[in-house]
C-alpha cells in the first residue's frame, strides 16, 4: 500500500511538472519553446531558495500508510448510540401534501357501478330517448320501451357497450347510443387506529386512501405504521397498504371505497435509526423482523462519498458494534432497534489547488495529498521580469473561518465588557448611553467584515514550504510600480513608487492625515499579505498604506479595545473600518 501511494504521488507531480516543463525551461529550448524569448520564464523555487541559500529538497515519500480499507476506524463503545424513538419516521413530511384538498370525480375508467348513481343517457336515429337515469337499490336502471337493466358491478369504461347492447336489442337498426357516468353517490368511511383524529369523513368511491388518513389529520408518528394499515369492510380484512411502496416508488393501490369501510392504522412496528451521511436521518419500520443492509440502502438517501457504515444493535447474545464497508453491509442483517450509521471515510488522497496572479500555464491543479507549496512552484512557470515571486502568499477557506471565528470573540467580549453597567448619575447615565450607541454601530459594522482568509508564506527573501490543503489558492502577484494609500488619509490614491520614501512621506504627498486619523496606527499592507506597522517595515513596491481612525471616544479602556479591534479588521480584511 505504501509503495502503491507513493507510485501516485510521484505521478501526479510528474503530471504537473510535465504540462509546464517547455514553460519551466523557455531560455533553454529557444524558438522551439512554447513561451516566446522575449518572456523569459524561471521555476519559482530557483528564485526563492531555502533558509541556507540551497535549493530545498521534496521528501518524495507518502506521509500517510494505510493498512486497511476502514479509514478512520471507529471506537463504538465511546460514542452515544442513537435511539429510533428520537427520530422522525419516514414518511413524516407525507400528509403535508394537501391530499385533502381535491376530491375525486369517479368518473375514471376503472370505476365500477353502484346503487345512487346517476347515468345521462342519449339515444337517436330509430328511436330518440334522453334522461338521468339512477342505479336503484338492486343495481338496476330502469330503460324506456326496454325495461330493466343490471349495472351494478360494470365498469365505467363498459358502461356504454353495456347499455347500447341491451338497446339495439329492441333496436337493431338505425340506433345510435350515448351514455356518461353523471355522478357518484358519496361515501361516508371511517379512519381509526393510530391517527391524530379518528372519525368518518366523506369522500367519493374512487378517492386514495391518502385523502381520508389526510382528512383524519395524518398517522400519529409516535406510534403509528406507514406498512401496516387495513382496509376494512363487512368485518374482514380486503386490502393491507404499505406506504413505503408509495413514497419510494410512487404505487398506490387503487380501492374504490363502499359507505362504511373502515381505514385502521396499526401500531407501529419494530424499526431502525439511520443516521450519519444520509440526506435526513429517518426511523424506518421493518416490515418484518429483520431487514438486509442492501434493503436499508434502498430506503435510506446516501450522500456521496459514503463509504462504511457501523452497525450496533443488541443481540440474543449480548451486543453488536460493527463497522462494515458499503459492500460488507449489504449482506448484514438488521434487527429491531439497530443503528445504522453511514460515513464517508475513506479520504481522497488528491488535492485540487489553484494558482492566481502572474504566471503560465492552468489555473486548477489536482496535486498528492501531502504536497508542498515548494514543489508545487517548483513546477509553476512565471514571467521573469512581471512577478513579484518573493510575494507569494495563499487564500485559504479554514484561515478565513478562523478569522472570522476570532474577529466576532473580539466583539463579544467588547459588548459584554462595555454594555449594561449602572450608571449612578444621570449625567453618568447619559454617557453611557452614548457609549452604547457607539459600541453597537461599530459591533455592527464589524461584523459585516468578510476575511480574505489570507496566510503569509514568505519568510524575508525564502518562502515557507508549507503543506497545501484542498481548495488553497496560491497568489502568485504580477511586480508593481505603485504604492496605494487607503484609510483616513485626506486624498487617498495610488502614488509612483520612490525608493527611500517612508510611509509618512507617501502620506504627507497625499495631504496628509485626517482629522479622525490615528497616526500612531498606519499600518503597510505587502504584497504577500503580511500587515506590519508603518515603523518596523519599509514600504516596497506594490504595498498598500492603511492609515486607521481614532477611536472616536475619551474612554481610554474602550479605545484601546475599539483599536485593537480595527488593527484585527485591518490585518483580516485589508480595510480600515470606517468609523
Amino acid at each position: 500500500m505504501k509503495h502503491a501511494a507513493s507510485f501516485f504521488r510521484a505521478g501526479c507531480l510528474v503530471a504537473v511538472a510535465c504540462l509546464n516543463v517547455g514553460l519551466a525551461h523557455a531560455q533553454s529550448f529557444g524558438s522551439g519553446s512554447i513561451v516566446p524569448q522575449d518572456q523569459q520564464a524561471q521555476s519559482m523555487t530557483s528564485q526563492a531558495p531555502g533558509a541556507n541559500g540551497q535549493q530545498q529538497s521534496v521528501d518524495d515519500q507518502p506521509r500517510a500508510n494505510w493498512s486497511s480499507s476502514n479509514y478512520g476506524p471507529v471506537d463504538p463503545s465511546r460514542q452515544e448510540k442513537v435511539d429510533p424513538n428520537t427520530l422522525p419516521p419516514f414518511g413524516a413530511n407525507l400528509f403535508t401534501g394537501g391530499f385533502r384538498g381535491v376530491m375525486a370525480d369517479g368518473l375514471n375508467p376503472g370505476y365500477t357501478i353502484k346503487p345512487g348513481d346517476q347515468i345521462n343517457l342519449r339515444v337517436w336515429g330509430g328511436t330518440e330517448m334522453q334522461s338521468v337515469l339512477t342505479v336503484d337499490s338492486q343495481g338496476n336502471i330502469f330503460l324506456p320501451g326496454i325495461g330493466p337493466l343490471n349495472v351494478q358491478g360494470t365498469s365505467n369504461s363498459g358502461l356504454n357497450s353495456r347499455v347500447t347492447a341491451a338497446i339495439k336489442s329492441v333496436y337493431p337498426e338505425n340506433v345510435e347510443v350515448y351514455t356518461n357516468l353523471q355522478g357518484v353517490q358519496p361515501v361516508g368511511v371511517f379512519v381509526t387506529g393510530y391517527v391524530k383524529n379518528p372519525g368518518r369523513y366523506s369522500g367519493t368511491p374512487s378517492d386514495s386512501m391518502l385523502y381520508f388518513l389526510d382528512q383524519a389529520g395524518g398517522i400519529d408518528q409516535a406510534l403509528g405504521s406507514y406498512r401496516q394499515i387495513a382496509i376494512k369492510r363487512g368485518g374482514r380484512t380486503v386490502d393491507t397498504i404499505d406506504l413505503y411502496d408509495f413514497l419510494i416508488n410512487g404505487n398506490m393501490p387503487q380501492i374504490q371505497f363502499r359507505d362504511g369501510d373502515t381505514v385502521v392504522v396499526e401500531a407501529r412496528g419494530p424499526a431502525v435509526a439511520v443516521v450519519g451521511d444520509v440526506e435526513r436521518p429517518f426511523r424506518y419500520e421493518l416490515a418484518g423482523e429483520t431487514l438486509t443492509g442492501a434493503d436499508v440502502i434502498n430506503l435510506a438517501r446516501l450522500r456521496s462519498g459514503v463509504t462504511h457504515v457501523l452497525l450496533r444493535g443488541d443481540r440474543p447474545d449480548g451486543p453488536l458494534a460493527r463497522y462494515l464497508t458499503l459492500n460488507e453491509f449489504r449482506t448484514a442483517n438488521v434487527r429491531r432497534g439497530d443503528e445504522v450509521l453511514f460515513s464517508a471515510d475513506q479520504r481522497s488522497e488528491s488535492i485540487v489547488v489553484q494558482v492566481e496572479g502572474s504566471y503560465y500555464g492552468p489555473s486548477r491543479y489536482v496535486l498528492p495529498r501531502d504536497a508542498h507549496l515548494g514543489e508545487f512552484l517548483n513546477a509553476i512557470s512565471v514571467p521573469k521580469s512581471m512577478t513579484s515571486y518573493r510575494d507569494v502568499s495563499i487564500r485559504r477557506e479554514s484561515v478565513a473561518e478562523q478569522q472570522k471565528e476570532s474577529l466576532n470573540e473580539s466583539l463579544d467580549r467588547l459588548e459584554q465588557t462595555y454594555l449594561g453597567y449602572p450608571s449612578r448619575t444621570a449625567k453618568e447615565g447619559e454617557i453611557q448611553v452614548r457609549q452604547a450607541e457607539l459600541i453597537q454601530q461599530f459591533v455592527q459594522k464589524a461584523r459585516q467584515t468578510q476575511p480574505t482568509g489570507r496566510l503569509v508564506v514568505a519568510r524575508g527573501d525564502s518562502i515557507a514550504d508549507v503543506r497545501l490543503q484542498d481548495g488553497d489558492v496560491v497568489t502568485i502577484p504580477e511586480s508593481s510600480d505603485s504604492v496605494l494609500l487607503s484609510g483616513e488619509v485626506t486624498i487617498p490614491q495610488a502614488m509612483v513608487f520612490t525608493p527611500g520614501m517612508s510611509a509618512e512621506d507617501y502620506i504627507q504627498q497625499a495631504g496628509g492625515f485626517t482629522p479622525r486619523a490615528d497616526d500612531d496606527q498606519v499600518l503597510v499592507v505587502h504584497k504577500n499579505g503580511a500587515v506590519v506597522h508603518a515603523g518596523d517595515t519599509k514600504v516596497r513596491a506594490g504595498d498598500e498604506i492603511l492609515v486607521l481612525p481614532a477611536a472616536p471616544t475619551s474612554n481610554i479602556e474602550l479605545a484601546s479595545s475599539i483599536t485593537q479591534i480595527l488593527y484585527q479588521v485591518a490585518v483580516a480584511t485589508k480595510v480600515a473600518l470606517d468609523l
